[in-house]
């Protein structure tokens, strides 16, 4: 089958490719749509990966990705469940998806730092005189004060 083949090799994650023997399937029963079919076979895809103990990350981007993933991580372990298709191949395919994608923006590098600046004179000028001539806009609108 052309989808189970995919689904041995190793998982690309930008840079790094994670072993196939990293990644540990589990399959169990689906619910939702389906019938009869959901109550006889394992369709449900529980795809882990040990980030805590990864070697193919390396020592930045595991660490990295411990920091950004630590609400989600349960023993340094992340896992992903998909069970939206009713083929179990399909739901392995999301769950690849879904894994590489979470671990992509957490291996991530920073976004390099803001540098501030401040407003230049002619900008702070140009924002008050709007400000200024809209107030006036609001004013001529109003009722002229009884004297």
């Amino acid at each position: 089958m052309a989808g189970q083949e995919e689904t041995t090799g190793g998982l690309a994650v930008g840079p790094v490719t994670v072993p196939a023997d990293a990644l540990t399937w589990r399959f169990s029963r689906s619910s939702g749509p389906g019938g009869q079919h959901v109550n006889t076979s394992d369709t449900r895809v529980s795809l882990s990966l040990d980030v805590a103990s990864c070697r193919a990350l390396g020592a930045t981007r595991r660490a990295r990705a411990l920091e950004r993933l630590s609400g989600r991580l349960v023993d340094g372990v992340l896992t992903v469940s998909a069970q939206t298709h009713r083929s179990q191949v399909r739901n392995r395919a999301e769950a690849r998806e879904r894994l590489a994608a979470i671990l992509a923006e957490a291996i991530a590098p920073p976004p390099p730092q803001r540098r501030g600046t401040r407003p230049s004179r002619a900008s702070k000028r140009r924002r008050l005189d709007a400000k200024r001539r809209r107030s006036d806009v609001k004013k001529s609108r109003s009722r002229p004060p009884m004297d």
